[in-house]
């Protein structure tokens, strides 16, 4: 894993984190959370009022619970305060998620007042602290003061955290192993020899390799999307990023419901030309070094939300009013001395690259899918979503190239909005 930004003895490091060595079953829901936050808070068997679990089911991946215990006179407010959310792993995602590394970033991520604080682990999840607030809907993006905090949150994020926490240096990469049963080599270097690793071409290099390639259609899909992955490593690999930092410290799935209002500022304003609500970040699983380009585009994405409603995706005008208030917080959290790296013109320069990475995000979740499909048992239609999902990146591909023009054939409804002025 590299070197670790973060000291041992801490005791929101990840090796201070408490291993309950207990499993969540969803087929014995409340029983198996029961005892989870019994063998974490044994004080709330006897006291006083009732435990509760709320189910959320804003996510496609995991099970997320809320323990809540119900003391008597409590407000609201003071029993969310000590309410406990219990994240279950869904069955197979060890494939796709690296839990070793999410720890790692969500205790960064505390330590550094980004994150709720990490309670435990437990054989199959996490348990951490609830975080007060509304939790975001797809439409809640698009607003205004909205899309401003979260321009604000992710410029901190960007500067402040060192991806020397998730990641090694080049020099410490592993060859990958051998054996490849398919059509893909897998031996040597892995496909970015000279960045830390992991990072989000590396994610994806993983995923592809995972895919399955039992039949001729699939090991010809294989190979096609690692033709891609080859081809778009090549091309965008070594964006600058903004300052010239290259890789930032990325969230990598910035939906809706992985963004919180805080109270405070959940209301909408009256004015929201002038207002933004402070906003905080949850789930962490995704988190890799990436270009900060990806990350942006990657959340300009979700504003359809999974339903992948193109028609809302954001206009050029309000990717550029994103992009100021996201460089503006880049740059005050940077030390003194790096402040000058950012050019005046930072960001229409971002700008530019996000619209060149406008494709990458649907490359990234459609391979995401097409695993999903294969072991999920959660009731989602993942192949359907797999191939829309693609259906950016190809669509990209087809307007960059020239070819969609070339053969006389409409703009698909996610490339028009995305030229749209306003």
């Amino acid at each position: 894993m590299g070197t670790i930004a973060l000291p041992s003895a801490r005791a929101d490091s990840p090796q201070a984190v408490r291993h309950i060595r207990l499993s969540y079953d969803n087929a014995n829901s409340e029983t198996s959370a029961l005892k989870l936050i019994l063998a974490l808070e044994p004080g709330w068997e006897h006291s006083e009022g009732k435990i509760e679990f709320v189910r959320f089911t804003d996510g496609i991946t995991n099970t997320l619970l809320k323990a809540v215990k119900r003391r008597p006179g409590y407000s609201e407010q003071q029993i969310d305060q000590e309410s406990i959310l219990l994240r279950a792993y869904g069955k197979g995602t060890d494939i796709l998620i690296d839990r070793e590394r999410e720890t790692l970033s969500h205790s960064l991520l505390a330590s550094n007042d980004l994150a709720p604080p990490l309670l435990a682990r437990f054989d199959n999840g996490l348990m951490y602290k609830f975080i007060e607030g509304l939790v975001c809907a797809p439409e809640d993006l698009r607003r205004q003061e909205v899309w401003r905090g979260v321009a604000k949150r992710l410029g901190e994020w960007h500067a402040r955290l060192p991806i020397s926490a998730i990641s090694s240096e080049p020099s410490l990469h592993k060859p990958m192993t051998n054996g490849c049963t398919t059509g893909i080599d897998k031996s040597g270097e892995d496909i970015t020899p000279d960045k830390s690793v992991p990072n989000v071409w590396t994610v994806m290099q993983k995923w592809i390799h995972a895919l399955p390639a039992g039949t001729e259609a699939e090991r010809l899909r294989q190979q096609t999307l690692q033709n891609e992955l080859q081809r778009s490593v090549k091309e965008l690999g070594d964006t600058p990023g903004i300052g010239g930092c290259g890789y930032v410290f990325s969230h990598c799935d910035l939906l809706s419901g992985n963004v919180i209002i805080q109270p405070s500022t959940a209301a909408k304003p009256s004015d929201s030309t002038t207002s933004e609500c402070t906003v905080s970040f949850i789930d962490y699983e995704y988190a890799t070094p990436a270009p900060a380009a990806f990350d942006i585009a990657n959340h300009f994405a979700e504003w359809g939300g999974f339903d992948c409603d193109f028609r809302v995706l954001p206009t050029r005008s309000q990717r550029r009013d994103f992009l100021t208030h996201y460089v503006a917080a880049y740059k005050a959290h940077l030390a003194a001395a790096d402040r000058a790296a950012v050019s005046s013109d930072a960001a229409e320069r971002l700008f530019a690259d996000i619209d060149i990475f406008r494709g990458m995000p649907g490359f990234y979740w459609g391979i995401w899918a097409l695993i999903q499909a294969t072991i999920s048992q959660i009731d989602f239609d993942y192949a359907s979503y797999a191939e829309v999902r693609l259906s950016e990146y190809w669509a990209w591909r087809a307007e960059t190239e020239g070819s969609r023009a070339r053969g006389g054939e409409e703009m698909p409804v996610r490339e028009r909005r995305w030229a749209q002025e306003e």
